[in-house]
């Protein structure tokens, strides 16, 4: 691919900037995993799925990338959920951590460089916190560590936070609160009864949420790195509390690009247990979709935009993978290409289409692009479906539907033929000769179907 220049809307910023990492031709980046207290749910997978994209970008853009994704596996939802399950900690996130990796797997999402478990970085949370006691920055109280965020003046800059409303002294010990609820938040959570803990100049006890991703972070990609992805739902207090943790122990700019993708909602609803609207990827497989229909059905919306996931919307992002694989073993079972120049319009879908994609990426364009191509190329006349494939796998190569695996069923030329007078009575909308045409084939084991993109032939 053409080295093309990306833009990212900054969510600190909340603008999109032109992407230049620190160092020439390496980017360090930072997605915050699951907490594995239960199986992944579609919404959360959407946010892995965007940075999938971003990932294919950045990579076919020449760069190496250095990916880092923590698994939080010690936090109030895990250990209450190893309590009620009467299993150790360990046993109880180990099941969820394997599940999830399989779900990234079977979306065809390349797994990151690197995974760091929050139990396995203790001395690394343990060491900011003192350096951010030694600074003054936080406090203890009844045994616990707190951060002070009065001391920190740019606290509230990525969720733009009226801090009026900011209680002095007021503190909140559980991981998740709301806007409205801005306290000092726990660094270190002083020993409860029937809970794991850990060793610390503080007392034994154990970490909060917010401090493990910045400790994890920091060692793997240094005091500052190029991005950090997640859901919105992250942008406070979560993101908001790593900034304010980071740059209160280092002094430096924590993160240069935050970037965060949209709620997912069931039927125009938000998630929720209430509900029953709480799905799995392993609901989706149950129903027989494929995770790739997934896959497709999230590319078909701007990652900053809600998207809204119905069983009828799937089942159309199924019809519309399908036929994108029948157009790859349509151009594969042709001949070469002949001798006759390649036509324009080539080149120009290649150009939109990465001028798309490398705009905040965005996959619904991008898609336009490819189903535009695919249009032209079936009404022109002179085809060349070698070049039409090396394009596909071009494109699928940031979309990730695993076009590439797709085999050419080899159609015979009769067949071929009576396909292309079919779709000519269709043009000058000849519909009697259309269906006796369709009848035909039929009759010679080939099915034929008539989409907005053009018409598919498949084997009966």
């Amino acid at each position: 691919m053409e080295k093309m220049d990306l833009k990212l809307y900054n969510t600190l910023s909340r603008k999109k900037e032109l992407f230049k990492p620190l160092k020439k031709g390496v980017v360090h980046m930072y997605t915050c995993g699951p907490t594995v207290y239960n199986f992944a749910h579609i919404g959360n997978l959407r946010a892995y799925l965007f940075q999938d994209i971003l990932k294919r970008v950045l990579q076919k853009n020449g760069y190496q990338i250095n990916h880092v994704m923590n698994i939080t596996d010690v936090d109030d939802k895990t250990i209450a959920g190893a309590k009620a399950a009467r299993i150790s900690l360990k046993e109880f996130t180990s099941t969820y951590e394997t599940a999830f990796i399989q779900d990234l797997k079977k979306l065809n999402i390349i797994l990151p460089s690197t995974f760091t478990r929050a139990t396995e970085h203790i001395p690394e949370m343990i060491d900011v916190i003192q350096k951010l006691v030694a600074h003054q920055y936080a406090y203890m109280k009844d045994g616990s560590v707190y951060y002070d965020v009065s001391a920190f003046k740019p606290y509230g800059k990525l969720a733009h936070l009226d801090k009026k409303g900011l209680k002095a002294g007021a503190r909140v010990d559980v991981d998740e609160y709301s806007k409205d609820e801005v306290q000092d938040f726990v660094l270190w959570k002083q020993q409860k009864p029937d809970e794991p803990a850990w060793d610390s100049p503080f007392g034994k006890g154990r970490p909060g949420w917010h401090i493990e991703c910045s400790a994890m972070s920091m060692k793997e990609l240094g005091e500052t790195f190029d991005i950090h992805t997640g859901g919105v739902d992250l942008i406070f207090p979560h993101h908001e509390n790593e900034i304010a943790q980071s740059e209160a122990a280092t002094g430096k700019l924590f993160v240069r690009y935050w970037l965060h993708s949209e709620h997912l909602l069931i039927d125009k609803e938000k998630m929720s247990k209430s509900l029953h609207n709480i799905y799995t990827l392993q609901d989706i497989e149950e129903k027989a979709f494929s995770p790739l229909d997934f896959r497709y059905l999230v590319l078909g919306a701007h990652y900053r935009s809600k998207l809204n996931f119905t069983w009828q919307s799937l089942e159309s992002a199924r019809h519309a993978r399908k036929e994108l694989e029948e157009f790859v073993r349509e151009v594969l079972a042709e001949k070469k290409d002949p001798k006759k120049p390649l036509p324009a319009f080539y080149a120009s879908a290649k150009k939109q289409f990465l001028a798309a994609i490398t705009d905040d990426l965005n996959s619904p364009k991008a898609l336009g692009v490819l189903w535009k191509f695919i249009r032209h190329y079936r009404t022109t006349k002179t085809k060349h479906p070698a070049s039409a494939y090396e394009l596909m796998v071009t494109f699928d190569a940031l979309l990730g539907l695993d076009l590439y695996a797709v085999r050419s069923i080899q159609i015979p030329a009769t067949i071929k033929t009576l396909v292309v007078k079919r779709e000519e009575a269709r043009q000058k909308k000849h519909w009697l000769e259309a269906d006796i045409l369709r009848g035909e084939l039929q009759k010679k084991g080939w099915e034929v179907k008539d989409t907005a993109h053009g018409s598919i032939i498949t084997k009966r």
